[in-house]
């Protein structure tokens, strides 16, 4: 397993509240523990290249999975359009590229770009996730 650890430091900068980055390591540690609950291997986390990061970075059998995680209190899924625009899914497309560049070994695996949604919304005991295969996919 590639390891990158969730990076706190960006935590202190004004653009990121410790509370914003306390619920997006907790809903990347559910998505996580839901992924590998379903029989995904997960290989690594927070994998950032100059294009972007991508949240996890998983296998499923034979298919590369790059996974975006939103840990939302207050939206629906619904409104997951507006965190997973076309701008966002072209950086992680960059990323996957860059990730798949680095670690030639998955180059011949399918790939496949999936969305984990982790509503830890004081509406619900505990948390609700859904996992979204197949969200969206790069354009050509």
């Amino acid at each position: 397993m590639i390891n990158q650890d969730f990076d706190a430091d960006r935590c202190d900068t004004d653009r990121y509240s410790a509370n914003r980055c306390g619920r997006g390591k907790k809903g990347e540690d559910q998505a996580a523990s839901a992924l590998e609950t379903a029989g995904m291997e997960i290989i690594t986390r927070n994998f950032r290249s100059k294009t972007g990061e991508i949240d996890i970075i998983a296998r499923d059998g034979e298919t590369i999975v790059f996974v975006e995680v939103k840990a939302w209190s207050v939206y629906g899924l619904e409104d997951l359009r507006y965190g997973i625009d076309k701008k966002k899914q072209n950086k992680i497309i960059k990323t996957a590229k860059y990730f798949l560049s680095e670690n030639r070994k998955y180059n011949k695996m399918a790939i496949r770009f999936d969305v984990v949604f982790v509503n830890n919304s004081e509406a619900f005991t505990g948390s609700q996730i859904t996992h979204l295969a197949s969200a969206f996919m790069e354009r050509v």
